[in-house]
């Protein structure tokens, strides 16, 4: 029997798709469904599963940012050949993102073990949901909101791409929350965080569900729910990019703030009465 069923893999697919680009962390709420449905949120198939709907998500970044994303590759192959072309924007912002992925796939790889096992803890999960508030609210206050998307820098990128680091040891604190905290921080405009936030989460993520997809397979998870929950993930993430752009253009991040407190809290209450396995 598969790991996870059709119908799980539907509400892990809108969990994800929900939360994968909201700075709320989308590990930490798959774990929190995982243990609501009593899933053991530390078998081997299960973390695979999670990485590899993640795919979904970074789909509809493909899908929706297609212009840009096709106006940054053709540059950078442009680039290889034409000195010119060196100059431009696009074509060093496609080395950034490149070279920014390096540390978290060292990272990733070196502290396996540690992620699949102790890290991923449902009691690491509140913590980080509740430490990764008070960064975001920190970041959201100092940052001074002037620099757009075309005055990122090498050093932006890099700072922004190690970030996400401490969501990979600390689900809970969220990959998106990490990176637009950090962006925030350097002194960009939200919308502009938000963005860079996707276009660095691209190779990253989709990396960790390619590499899981093993595992997830070989150890317990059929092929249909693996496909249903990347669909799901796709189709809801899509609406989640559209709705958080529009939301960012307009308000502060405190009310993510203010949930991740809730949910951190709650979670803690309910590893604390025993209602969910940590």
């Amino acid at each position: 029997m598969s790991a996870i069923s059709v119908g799980q893999a539907v509400v892990l697919g809108v969990v994800e798709g929900v939360t994968e680009f909201l700075p709320v962390s989308s590990t930490g709420h798959l774990k929190i469904t995982e243990g609501l449905m009593h899933i053991p949120v530390d078998d081997k198939s299960v973390v695979g599963f999670s990485a590899v709907i993640q795919v979904g998500a970074i789909a509809a970044v493909l899908v929706y940012f297609f212009k840009d994303i096709k106006r940054i590759v053709s540059a950078w192959f442009r680039g290889l050949t034409n000195k010119q072309e060196r100059y431009h924007h696009d074509y060093k912002f496609a080395w950034w993102v490149i070279y920014s992925t390096i540390p978290i796939v060292l990272v990733g790889l070196a502290a396996k073990p540690l992620i699949d096992g102790p890290l991923g803890s449902l009691w690491v999960v509140g913590g980080s949901l509740i430490v990764g508030s008070v960064v975001m609210w920190c970041a959201d206050q100092m940052g001074r909101h002037k620099r757009g998307e075309d005055d990122t820098s090498f050093k932006d990128a890099m700072l922004v791409g190690c970030s996400q680091i401490l969501a990979l040891l600390f689900p809970g604190f969220s990959r998106s929350g990490a990176t637009m905290s950090t962006a925030l921080i350097l002194d960009l405009d939200r919308v502009a965080a938000t963005r860079l936030s996707f276009f660095l989460g691209i190779p990253a993520l989709t990396g960790a569900g390619l590499y899981e997809l093993k595992d997830a397979l070989g150890a317990g998870v059929g092929a249909a729910p693996l496909a249903v929950g990347t669909i799901v993930s796709f189709v809801v993430a899509y609406a989640s990019i559209a709705w958080l752009l529009k939301f960012v253009a307009k308000h502060s991040f405190n009310a993510f703030v203010i949930y991740r407190i809730v949910i951190g809290l709650a979670l803690f209450g309910l590893l604390a009465a025993g209602t969910i396995d940590a």
